[in-house]
């Protein structure tokens, strides 16, 4: 069933304990929360091309990276120009949207097997990190510098638009 008819279907008929009535994050508090959901659900399932354990992964590197620095940023010009405009208009907006299978330029391969509870402790142990951290954040390698509350939103709008491919049961 394609990712369309399947949100017509679960609209249509509703979704149960599915993931179409699971709120969206809006706060690193609130993906905690959701953690919380996935580690307490029977199945935990994607409908996009990443398996689960690759998409927690690659949240983990997002916020991590935030902090240790990004492996290969794009350049001082596309930050300020195109980066800064894609982050005003997503925080205007109050979401992303990006390739939810493209990795972060330069980031290790990420995980395609194995348990995914193991992925959901590091992205809880990245957010906790990233919100008690003291120092300067990294520049990200699409949006430039940001401060510490735009990175925050940054990372729950990133979390939000990868909780759209997650299903939990």
């Amino acid at each position: 069933m394609k990712r369309r008819e399947l949100l017509v279907v679960t609209a249509a008929f509703g979704a149960g304990s599915g993931w179409a009535d699971q709120p969206k994050v809006q706060s690193l508090d609130g993906a905690l929360f959701w953690l919380d959901r996935l580690e307490k659900s029977r199945t935990v399932k994607t409908m996009g091309e990443w398996p689960v354990v690759a998409v927690l992964e690659h949240l983990s590197q997002s916020i991590e990276m935030s902090m240790d620095g990004f492996p290969e940023p794009k350049n001082v010009a596309f930050q300020h120009t195109t980066g800064a405009a894609a982050f005003a208009f997503f925080n205007w907006r109050g979401a992303m949207s990006h390739n939810l299978s493209e990795p972060i330029p330069g980031a290790p391969a990420l995980t395609r097997e194995g348990n995914w509870r193991k992925s959901s402790a590091r992205l809880r142990a990245a957010v906790t990190r990233f919100e008690t951290h003291p120092g300067a954040l990294m520049p990200h390698f699409a949006y430039g510098k940001l401060s510490q509350s735009e990175f925050a939103r940054a990372h729950v709008m990133h979390i939000a638009n990868h909780q759209d491919e997650i299903i939990v049961i």
